[in-house]
């Protein structure tokens, strides 16, 4: 082999190695990305868990059953009711939910949700109402 083929031979292996390294920096780049997401997702996760930890009367597990009973029993009322604006508790005496201090918190954080998600609005503090 000449110099001049050594030199061909070099380049071309210098180029696929150039070329792999890219690649890997692409997957580094993308793999950065999607961890990052996750890690986001898994600190929204902690939150939500810790709120609903603290918002759940001592010594009962939150009901995920329950739970989407509950969202049903909302979302129902606020269908059947779509001009209606609600506070909290005039929701709970409307569907029959008892109206102490902590089933009160859970159905706020429900409402938050069902805001978020674009279903409800709030026309004021502490007043909702579905999103016509």
């Amino acid at each position: 082999m000449n110099v001049t083929e050594f030199l061909a031979d070099l380049q071309a292996r210098h180029d696929e190695a150039t070329a792999r390294a890219d690649e890997l920096r692409d997957q580094i780049e993308h793999l950065t990305a999607a961890l990052t997401d996750t890690e986001a997702r898994l600190a929204d996760l902690a939150t939500t868990r810790k709120v609903i930890t603290e918002l759940a009367p001592t010594g009962i597990a939150p009901d995920p059953a329950g739970s989407s009973a509950a969202y049903q029993a909302i979302v129902n009322a606020f269908n059947q009711h779509p001009d209606q604006t609600f506070r909290v508790r005039e929701l709970h005496e409307l569907i029959g939910m008892p109206t102490d201090d902590p089933a009160l918190n859970v159905t706020r954080s429900r409402l938050g949700r069902l805001t978020r998600q674009g279903f409800l609005t709030q026309p004021g503090r502490g007043r909702y109402q579905k999103r016509t």
